[in-house]
């Protein structure tokens, strides 16, 4: 299994392209940040974890991911750039597809999208995204997008996106930017994924991931999908063996460390201590 890292962007502590040097330096594979655009100080809507409040204020300073990440493509040559999760539907398609394809360009196709359907109905409502289509919004954005990406002359018409016979460059040089998407492991949405994404990624409270990853490639194969869907893990504790034992009966292929949003000198100590206990270069 591949090990990433994913920092809680904020407006203090370590920046994410210093952290991405870190890493890369250090033998981690990928670096993930989050998306949220804002926070409604009004909301109605139940944090994950069941609570009324926020965890910590992370959450209304968070740097917008696709920024932070082009920061990280600058001054790296091998690390992967990730999400975990932005929110695709809070953009423009059109405009989003372009910054993709433009960050995926520039860093010789380094570029994964893990993207969440949006816990934060509010803040959807916000980018006029109904809560009860946030679905159907995220499978035609990413129709969309990857008509852009791959045809020469793309178009598109659904419900909530629309445009005519339409250039875009540049192409991902890979053909197509891959998406995972982060949410918890029901059938509904693992027939999701297997329709319109390339993989899952767990939540922070998911467990039994093998038993999920099993139901994900039952749906892959009634889908016609070719290949195994990938499959990464958010590591939210401290892992005990029976956890290492689960990810790998699930085909994980990466796990995905958490590192605070602290000092520069702080997270490289942090650092230094993971990729020593992982056995990494």
């Amino acid at each position: 299994m591949r090990n990433g890292i994913v920092l809680f962007t904020s407006d203090r502590g370590i920046t994410p392209a210093r952290l991405a040097v870190a890493a890369e330096e250090r033998g981690f594979d990928t670096i993930y940040v989050p998306e949220h655009t804002h926070i409604p100080v009004r909301r109605d809507a139940l944090h994950p974890t069941g609570g009324e409040e926020l965890p910590d204020d992370r959450y209304l300073r968070t740097l917008d991911p696709w920024v932070s990440l082009a920061t990280c493509a600058a001054v790296t040559t091998r690390i992967g750039l990730s999400t975990a999760v932005s929110l695709p539907v809070e953009s423009d398609p059109i405009t989003l597809a372009k910054t993709l394809a433009t960050l995926d360009h520039l860093s010789g196709g380094r570029v994964t999208i893990g993207a969440g359907f949006g816990w934060n109905t509010d803040e959807l409502a916000d980018h006029h995204v109904p809560a009860e289509r946030r679905r159907t919004v995220l499978k035609e954005y990413l129709e969309a997008m990857r008509a852009l990406w791959t045809e020469e002359e793309a178009s598109y018409d659904g419900e909530f996106v629309s445009f005519g016979p339409s250039w875009a460059y540049p192409k991902p040089p890979q053909g197509r930017i891959p998406v995972i998407v982060g949410a918890g492991a029901g059938p509904q949405t693992m027939r999701w994924i297997a329709a319109h994404a390339d993989g899952w990624m767990t939540t922070p409270t998911s467990t039994d991931v093998a038993a999920s990853a099993e139901l994900l490639r039952k749906e892959w194969a009634a889908a016609g999908r070719e290949g195994e869907p990938d499959v990464r893990v958010l590591v939210a504790k401290r892992p005990t063996e029976a956890d290492f034992a689960d990810w790998t009966a699930a085909g994980a292929s990466e796990l995905i460390w958490g590192v605070p949003d602290s000092d520069e000198a702080a997270v490289l100590a942090y650092l230094d201590k993971m990729a020593a206990r992982l056995g990494l270069a």
